[in-house]
């Protein structure tokens, strides 16, 4: 299964776009953003549990790494409420469910094998009223993922990079300039793929919580 799987493209997926799909566990629902391989897959997908609902225990031979959209998301690690960014290592395995209910964005499959790093941080910068500031949550290699909040009315521009861009809206509304001319609008959730070597300019409508990353995809 290839969905959005050049990633040469620039795409995004607002909330309007998202699909839900039930995955083979009852109670457990997606919307693939990007994939390349069935059940086992290099994939970046929200996810959403069922109240109660579980997931069997499962290895990560190649890493994941996700964010607490709404609700709350477990494991044998601990409890994870809204603004958690969570990764878990190549090698890594846990049983994951959630009691009230929840939506995580999850990225499978694109680490590093030498990056082991497991941690969770919660995305809680204060936006501010005025400017915008950023914070690195982790770096390894070709891989750099940060925090950004900003202000209404301010503009972050991401340089070119040899490696894909990701950006998902957390809080807030931007609008970016796709082609030559037409502008869109990136309600919360949304989720932006920007190419290798291609620059891309934020203005921020709305106070704003940006995840970004580069994304060297690993196979």
């Amino acid at each position: 299964m290839d969905i959005r799987a050049d990633l040469s493209e620039f795409v995004y997926v607002t909330p309007a776009d998202w699909q839900w799909s039930d995955s083979p566990q009852p109670g457990v629902a997606r919307v693939m953003l990007d994939r390349v391989g069935d059940e086992v897959a290099v994939a970046t997908s929200f996810v959403r549990y069922a109240k109660n609902s579980v997931f069997p225990e499962h290895n990560h031979a190649l890493g994941e790494e996700y964010i607490v959209i709404e609700g709350e998301f477990a494991d044998e690690n601990g409890r994870f409420p809204v603004g958690s960014y969570v990764r878990n290592p190549p090698g890594t395995k846990h049983s994951p469910f959630s009691q009230p209910g929840c939506v995580i964005w999850v990225k499978l499959r694109q680490f590093d094998t030498a990056d082991l790093a497991q941690f969770d941080v919660n995305l809680n910068t204060e936006i501010p009223a005025a400017g915008w500031s950023e914070r690195e949550l982790h770096r390894h290699d070709r891989e750099v993922v940060r925090e950004f909040v900003a202000a209404a009315g301010e503009e972050i521009s991401f340089a070119a990079v040899p490696q894909v861009q990701e950006i998902l809206i957390l809080a807030g509304e931007v609008a970016v300039v796709v082609g030559r001319a037409s502008t869109v609008t990136l309600p919360e959730r949304s989720w932006l793929r920007v190419p290798p070597d291609q620059e891309v300019v934020l203005t921020v409508n709305a106070p704003t919580r940006l995840f970004t990353k580069t994304r060297p995809v690993y196979r």
